[in-house]
């Protein structure tokens, strides 16, 4: 009796631990996320790397790739300039030697077009287009009369994973990588009513379908799908919007895609509590910030608030933060070293809302309990 006794307090302490929270755990993610350097830039890059992001202890680089690699597979979609497979070793061989896992990106359904101007993959095979009616403006403005913010390729095309498989397969290989970031987000044009094969389809699944399409294909190599969240938050009922959530009915793919893809749950304006939505809906979530220090330290904290209150479950699945950054790698570092040089603080910008985030994260400023 007293063995069995025994036995149910020391299942009862391990119950309550298992129950207790997280907060004292490392961030599993502790990301930086920025557009892949050109070939220019590609030695500033890679010091950059080794000097800046090294010391600060950042484990995920996702690489914002799209059509600036000499793709084999595809030649036609490189970029005229761009990165060559020893370019891209280069950043592989600084990465493994500093224990970063490197995510490389394409933008897959929206953002195929930016301003007035057709991306790469609509350009040389323009029967992929979900809009081909609307025509790029000379001069971009946004409102316009077709609601045209990017281009989008259309789902349902018989031929359009023959090629984007074909280009995510490279970048994976070349990087000798386990997980790739498909984009996905700001998606406006999908499912639309001139399209011979969208039309009358539910925006939510065909949404769903492109995720779970991409992530089979990724599953079937052991490699796993990152995407940014944003077309899986109803941008109406929260009062989010239409740019940082859906306000065209993708939302309910939320619950349609599978539960290992990893979202990217950005917001730059405020820290919205959407990470608790992901995580209640079984899926892992990273928290990204963007030039506003203030929001992102808002974001460290609710990340250990969310990790301590949750059960241990719900708690894992609270992955870290990272720093996105929106302009080219050049622009960036430039920017960074002219305030690491000069001590002046330009307060939002993307390289001091980098170095005030990781300078929190490694414990060098207090936060709220």
């Amino acid at each position: 009796m007293h063995k069995l006794t025994l036995l149910f307090c020391a299942l009862l302490i391990c119950e309550m631990s298992l129950g207790q929270n997280n907060s004292g755990a490392p961030l599993a993610v502790r990301g930086f996320c920025i557009s892949a350097p050109k070939p220019a830039k590609l030695d500033s890059f890679i010091a950059f790397i080794n000097d800046e992001l090294a010391p600060r202890h950042v484990n995920t680089l996702i690489l914002r790739v799209d059509f600036n690699y000499r793709y084999e597979s595809h030649p036609e979609l490189r970029d005229t300039l761009s990165l060559s497979k020893d370019d891209v070793k280069k950043i592989v061989e600084v990465c493994r030697k500093n224990d970063i896992k490197i995510i490389p990106q394409i933008n897959l359904l929206g953002h195929q077009s930016w301003a007035g101007k057709v991306n790469n993959l609509l350009k040389k095979y323009p029967e992929f287009d979900e809009t081909p009616w609307v025509e790029m403006p000379q001069t971009y403005s946004w409102p316009n009369n077709d609601s045209l913010y990017c281009k989008s390729y259309c789902p349902l095309h018989p031929d359009v994973h023959k090629v984007v498989f074909a280009l995510m397969d490279e970048l994976c290989d070349v990087f000798e990588t386990d997980a790739f970031h498909a984009g996905m987000d700001e998606v406006f044009y999908i499912g639309m009513d001139k399209c011979p094969r969208c039309s009358g389809k539910d925006k939510a699944e065909l949404y769903a379908g492109e995720v779970t399409a991409i992530r089979n294909h990724l599953a079937d190599q052991n490699r796993k799908l990152w995407i940014w969240g944003d077309r899986l938050i109803d941008g109406k009922t929260t009062g989010i919007g239409i740019w940082e959530a859906s306000g065209n009915g993708t939302s309910r793919a939320i619950d349609l895609i599978p539960k290992d893809v990893v979202i990217c749950d950005w917001h730059y304006e405020r820290a919205e509590q959407t990470p608790v939505y992901f995580a209640m809906k079984g899926l892992s979530v990273v928290t990204c910030t963007w030039q506003k220090p203030a929001v992102a330290k808002m974001q460290y904290e609710d990340i250990l608030k969310f990790k301590e209150r949750s059960s241990w479950d719900m708690g894992q699945r609270f992955l870290g933060m990272m720093q996105t950054v929106w302009t080219d790698a050049g622009t960036f570092i430039d920017g960074f070293n002219a305030q690491k040089t000069s001590g002046i603080i330009d307060e939002n910008t993307p390289w001091n809302c980098f170095m005030v985030l990781f300078d929190q994260i490694n414990g060098q400023t207090e936060t709220k309990p």
